[in-house]
């Protein structure tokens, strides 16, 4: 991808004419590089086609394809709409630049100048967008994902802070427009939950979410701790790509283990108690996965052969990448087991990413769901290769 042009930086407090055609050129040779770099007319001839797709009668009768149809139709909107937004900004401020030009009135001018000087930030704004947009290029991006939260050692603090998580991805998909579904929840011994998979879908889900993977890490003062003691916790987030249909996943019926089981759940609280629960094991990557959020076994099997091929070819695509960090020297920045971000509560409160040294104070806003800086933070660092080792150790206490 080629990389996208950085708008130049303009004294916008005391424009002048000048500055203005300077910055329209400038906003048109973007525009020009964006429409290349960002697939606009391939993307905008695939939502042509999709809006199509869905005004044929009949559309909703297989539920589960037009949905993947609104996913992928609002995957390109998100590119195509704010190019069109900025193609048309660019031409609106060019009728402005023209009666400024006619305009003989110095009261007049000073006015249509301050009016100029908006129009530009909001294109620059919309240009930002754009540009960010261009990170979720990957072949996964706009998929959806399966997240899988494991609870570290430590008992029931390790167990509270993982239902602590789930609550702060459930806040962030609301906020996101994305919808969360729980496949498999196991509570823990006294609270919390040990492990818990779920699914999200939405735009560009995955390319937003594959920025979480890692392990989170959390110091506080205990409530499970009758002394009051400082308490570190650990949980770990895998984070993979639901497949789309073109990508084929060989599972041989031999390779696969199946097992039945009855479902639990907190209580009723994140899923249904069923006796179709399933569990599938593949024996060659020792890859695990159950599903018991339907009362149907069928539908649960169906659901776990697709987390079990997502994480099927997302083990093989690790596997490729780590031959390459080996060939290459690589020091492994990306690995599963990295402490990508400490969540601080006590005695001062900081969430604190060691990846891109992004921060903030309001810890509660963050275990709200208030993630999404941390996450574009990451994904314009490893756009840049700019991406940190991870080392909470060295940073924050224990």
């Amino acid at each position: 991808m080629v990389a996208p042009r950085a708008r130049p930086e303009w004294n916008l407090t005391v424009i002048t004419f000048e500055e203005v055609i300077e910055h329209l050129r400038s906003l048109r040779e973007g525009l020009a590089e964006m429409r290349g770099y960002l697939n606009v007319d391939q993307r905008r001839r695939q939502l042509e086609q999709l809006e199509a797709a869905a005004l044929v009668p009949g559309f909703w009768d297989d539920q589960q394809a037009a949905r993947k149809v609104i996913e992928q139709t609002n995957a390109q909107r998100a590119f195509v709409k704010p190019y069109d937004t900025l193609a048309q900004q660019i031409e609106d401020i060019a009728l402005m630049g023209e009666m400024v030009v006619d305009e003989r009135d110095e009261t007049q001018r000073d006015a249509a100048l301050r009016e100029l000087e908006s129009m530009l930030i909001a294109a620059d704004s919309c240009a930002d967008r754009l540009r960010f947009q261009s990170l979720l290029s990957g072949r996964m991006d706009a998929c959806g994902a399966y997240l899988t939260l494991h609870a570290g050692a430590g008992g029931t603090e390790s167990c509270d802070w993982a239902d602590m998580l789930l609550r702060m991805y459930r806040r962030y998909c609301e906020d996101r427009g994305f919808t969360l579904e729980i496949l498999d929840l196991q509570p823990g011994d006294e609270a919390g939950i040990k492990s818990v998979t779920f699914n999200v879908q939405g735009a560009y889900a995955y390319g937003y979410l594959k920025a979480e993977r890692g392990v989170h890490r959390l110091v506080r003062i205990s409530p499970f701790d009758a002394n009051k003691r400082r308490h570190t916790s650990f949980c770990a987030l895998d984070v993979v790509a639901e497949l789309e249909d073109d990508i084929e996943v060989e599972i041989r019926d031999e390779d696969l283990r199946v097992d039945t089981y009855r479902s639990g759940g907190a209580g009723g609280q994140h899923i249904n108690k069923t006796d179709s629960a399933i569990r599938l094991t593949h024996q060659p990557t020792g890859i695990v996965v159950a599903v018991q959020s339907e009362r149907s076994q069928h539908k649960n099997r169906a659901k776990a052969m697709s987390m079990l091929k997502a994480k099927i070819y997302e083990y093989e695509q690790d596997k490729k990448r780590r031959d390459l960090e080996r060939f290459y020297g690589a020091k492994g920045e990306i690995a599963w087991g990295s402490q990508i971000r400490s969540y601080v509560l006590q005695p001062y409160t900081l969430a604190k990413d060691h990846r891109t040294g992004e921060e903030n104070s309001n810890i509660q806003a963050v275990l709200d769901g208030d993630i999404q800086a941390f996450i574009e933070a990451y994904l314009r660092a490893s756009a840049r290769g700019t991406l940190r080792g991870q080392s909470a150790r060295e940073e924050l206490p224990e």
